[in-house]
């Protein structure tokens, strides 16, 4: 996967960069005693995305661009009723191009460019964390790797939480550091941009938050997360593509759980803000709901709302997306459609099916669509083609 989707693929495989490592679910942020059962998890993913021509220039054309197949493995087990270790290992697979950014990205233009980021891609990547747990908090120690042909990321955490004595408020403290190299010498960089030497990022983030059952059926948590970049987060499969060395970002993440008596169901609403000095500013709105059937069946559907603004370097198509970008006097530019105002809408659903023996399986399906116009952010740029993408996910566990 080349920088971030090559990114796209990341956002749908890889759950270990440290930010995501720091938060906590408002499902088990109150639980301070050790787990009694073990687990052990096999799950595959199939992820695809697509663009469709929906401007002027681009009516009626349709691109599949982006395909992952990933492998994970995930356990957990307890020692010694006090302490729990837990890892997880992602084989995935990578093959296609980048989504579309303007200056190419048509069919009859890149399907052979080497800027597209077409590619076939392999990457491992793994974490593992150590859990004590006490009578009032838990103290967690992680560590994560991912690497790549052009890319490897390096990871470490440390984790608290701490109950109050009635154990209805939990407050979590995090911190989290990685190291990321991207290697510029591959065929498929640009020959403009800098050759064999490697792009670094060093990124530290930190959080803060706060747990606390509202009732016997409510649970709220906010959390706050603070996160400084310095480093290569320039892209070197786009052309022209350069931006700032330092990102600062800051996210606030405020959830409620609520239980139903009645038909023993649970919903779960979340609203994330988030802000960055890129200049981008998004809103992520998610609500889910959990509902036991008879003989072991479970369900739960998810519809997400995301919507963000253009970073303050983005470099909009105007009236002809094939166009080069002009880049006289401008510090940074980058005509790269994820940094472009969009709005986006997703839907899905998760099945689960309890075996026995303590085993379970389980399918999910997710389907995402992302229009300029859909964005409560100001006005996205109507050049960009309309971008989809759905994912199958089917998953084995059991206790033990």
């Amino acid at each position: 996967m080349r920088m971030q989707l090559k990114n796209r693929s990341k956002m749908a495989t890889a759950l270990l960069a440290s930010a995501t490592m720091l938060l906590p679910s408002a499902k088990n942020a109150l639980a301070d005693a050790a787990p009694e059962e073990g687990i052990f998890s096999l799950k595959y993913l199939n992820y695809h995305d697509t663009q469709t021509g929906d401007t002027n220039l681009t009516a009626g054309m349709s691109m599949d661009r982006m395909t992952v197949n990933a492998l994970s493995f995930y356990g957990m087990v307890p020692i010694a009723g006090k302490w729990s270790i837990a890892g997880t290992f992602i084989e995935d697979s990578v093959t296609g191009a980048s989504p579309a950014y303007h200056g190419w990205g048509f069919p009859s233009e890149s399907k052979n460019d080497s800027t597209s980021g077409a590619s076939g891609e392999l990457r491992h990547a793994g974490d593992i964390s150590v859990t004590r747990y006490f009578s009032r908090g838990t103290l967690s120690l992680g560590t994560s790797y991912s690497q790549e042909s052009d890319y490897i990321s390096r990871g470490l955490s440390l984790n608290g939480t701490l109950s109050t004595e009635n154990k209805n408020t939990t407050f979590s403290l995090g911190a989290a550091y990685s190291s990321d190299t991207v290697y510029l010498d591959k065929p498929a960089v640009i020959e403009s941009k800098q050759s064999d030497t490697p792009g670094r990022k060093r990124i530290v983030s930190v959080l803060l938050g706060v747990t606390q059952v509202m009732s016997q059926n409510d649970v709220m948590q906010v959390t706050a997360t603070y996160t400084h970049g310095d480093g290569y987060y320039s892209d070197p499969y786009k052309d022209p593509d350069l931006r700032p060395g330092k990102r600062r970002m800051f996210t606030l993440m405020t959830r409620w759980n609520h239980h139903f008596d009645g038909p023993d169901g649970t919903a779960r609403l979340s609203y994330r803000y988030y802000t960055d000095t890129f200049g981008i500013e998004a809103h992520t709105f998610t609500a889910e709901y959990i509902q036991p059937l008879p003989h072991g069946w479970e369900i739960t559907p998810t519809v997400r709302y995301y919507s963000q603004s253009s970073a303050r370097f983005y470099v909009p198509t105007e009236d002809d997306p094939r166009a080069k970008t002009p880049t006289d006097g401008m510090e940074y530019y980058s005509e790269d459609q994820r940094l472009s105002a969009f709005g986006a809408f997703s839907y899905g659903v998760k099945v689960l099916k309890e075996l026995g023996w303590s085993w379970s399986a389980d399918v999910k399906y997710e389907h995402c669509e992302q229009r300029y116009d859909w964005g409560i952010n100001g006005h996205g740029d109507p050049g960009i083609p309309a971008f989809s993408f759905r994912s199958l996910q089917v998953g084995l566990s059991r206790k033990f």
